[in-house]
């Protein structure tokens, strides 16, 4: 047999266009790629934590230098490496051995390399490495602007991001039986689901990101019903359990030059109808968490525009803003995403800005909304938090999100007289004080105590509540407690149980205080 006998032989792209459309040559690449250590835990080992990290915040340098030295049994993945993670043209034979299985014509006739010249190939797409706590993936998608020249096509499929990631780690991991991804582009959400949902519908608008997607699945052994289409179109009717979506949320005047980011909806509209159109297609119970974007005008709260896309939902909502950006920097944000030419881009960004200020906009807010559809029978005004939270180590979790839509259940669930006969202890927490220097030394300004890791969990105390807190240890009622700390105080302990429940409540929703087991 000869080296290139079992290998998938090497085909055009079908009518569409579209790379890596055949399953044998996919699970070939996947073959190479894995063989070759081709893992985020490879590549860390192969770069070392400085090189790696460092490529992490865009600089490739330090890679390269270490990847043009390694030979031998690691030269295969420094040669992958450099190919899909730092964009260099690589030597044929040297790319041929990184491709045993696959073989490099078939790579070229696939759309996952292309030649530069006779002797040299470089990538078309990119294929990186994923993981989370349980499992390696490979993800594929288009190169950016950063890898190679030029700006972007139209059609352009993001890879992983820093929001996609943001919208993974939020994501609550419950076990569910149908979910849906509105705009999968290169499938990392879908990815995700695939751990804890038995059906998953992916959809996009972008033909060339289901494409994409498609080999995505492939690439780790699933299969996910991919639909093309906007919103909430490709599933009329439907109804899912758990609903994701990083959808194109850019503001702007409702062009569309950039599929992954523009919805061709003016201003925040896509992000409001998105929400609008949550009860439609949410099972009782069932759980939505998008990423959004909208519009800050000059003398509005932003906190009323965001409530106002949930008013008459009937749906839970915990509204988090994790960054305000003014116009300027929110333009140069995308323009420079989009590797355009100078002359373009301030053209652009110039007619970008005069919308903005033509419509009022001073700032845009950057944030997430997890909603949630009440169960079967549940009759009741909806439970709504709307707030910011920018703290650095204050990023919302998946664990937090399921953990605050638990304790708002809870606080509904228990009356005052109820929650006066829990017994409650307090969560690892930490006092925090602040004072200022005056006439008789340091003058205590302000206290708070602080659940660390927690996001928005930090409530401000005075002597009394701080008591409170500290005596929450389980062992004794709330209202027993009160009644102690009245009677140490000299006060009314109605009065005090009467100051203190919302106290108390505040706690609980911030997941300072619970109830003791």
């Amino acid at each position: 047999m000869t080296a290139d006998q079992g290998r998938p032989q090497p085909l055009a792209d079908d009518a569409t266009g579209h790379p890596l459309t055949v399953d044998t040559v996919v699970a070939a690449l996947g073959a190479d790629l894995r063989s070759a250590g081709y893992t985020n835990d490879g590549v860390t080992d192969l770069l070392g934590t400085d090189a790696h990290e460092a490529l992490v915040r865009g600089v490739w340098w330090p890679a390269l230098a270490v990847t043009c030295d390694v030979t031998g049994e690691h030269g295969r993945l420094a040669t992958l490496v450099r190919l899909f993670l730092l964009g260099s043209d690589e030597p044929d034979d040297a790319v041929a051995a990184a491709f045993p299985t696959s073989g490099t014509d078939v790579l070229v006739a696939q759309g996952v390399l292309a030649r530069v010249d006779g002797s040299r190939l470089r990538a078309r797409l990119d294929i990186r490495p994923h993981a989370d706590d349980t499992r390696d993936y490979l993800v594929v998608a288009d190169q950016d602007a950063a890898m190679r020249p030029g700006p972007v096509a139209r059609d352009h499929v993001l890879g992983i991001g820093g929001a996609s990631i943001s919208l993974a780690r939020a994501v609550i991991r419950e076990p569910v039986r149908r979910a849906l991804d509105i705009g999968t582009g290169c499938g990392i959400q879908a990815l995700h689901l695939d751990a804890h949902c038995e059906q998953i519908v992916a959809t996009d608008t972008n033909e060339r990101a289901l494409a994409l997607a498609a080999a995505t699945a492939r690439l780790n052994g699933m299969s996910w019903d991919l639909r093309a289409g906007s919103m909430f179109e490709p599933v009329a009717g439907e109804r899912f359990d758990l609903i994701v979506s990083n959808p194109p949320f850019v503001v702007g005047a409702g062009g569309q030059d950039y599929i992954y980011r523009d919805s061709g909806v003016v201003g925040d509209g896509l992000c409001e109808q998105l929400v609008r159109d949550l009860p439609a297609h949410l099972n009782p119970g069932g759980t939505a968490q998008i990423l959004a974007n909208w519009v800050i005008r000059d003398g509005e709260a932003w906190q009323e525009r965001v409530g106002s896309w949930l008013a008459g939902t009937g749906l839970d909502a915990w509204v988090v803003q994790r960054e305000v950006a003014d116009p300027i920097s929110y333009v140069s944000l995308w323009l420079s995403d989009a590797g355009e030419d100078e002359s373009t881009a301030a053209r652009r960004g110039s007619e970008w800005l005069e919308w903005f200020d033509a419509h009022g906009i001073v700032a845009i807010g950057m944030g997430s909304i997890t909603a949630r559809a009440p169960l079967e029978g549940e009759d009741r005004d909806p439970d709504v938090v709307i707030e910011e939270i920018t703290g650095a180590g204050e990023e919302l979790t998946g664990y937090e999100a399921q953990a605050f839509l638990a304790r708002r259940r809870y606080l509904r669930e228990t009356s005052d007289e109820q929650l006066l006969a829990r017994r409650l202890s307090v969560a690892p927490v930490m006092l925090e004080e602040h004072s200022l220097p005056g006439d008789e030394g340091w003058q205590q300004v302000s206290a708070a105590v602080r659940r660390p890791g927690g996001p928005g969990a930090v409530m401000g105390v005075d002597e009394i509540s701080r008591a409170l807190l500290a005596g929450c240890r389980g062992q004794v009622p709330l209202g027993v407690l009160l009644e102690l700390l009245a009677d140490f105080h000299g006060v009314d302990a109605d009065a005090l149980a009467e100051a203190a429940l919302p106290v108390v409540r505040e706690a609980i929703g911030r997941g300072i205080l619970y109830e003791a087991t």
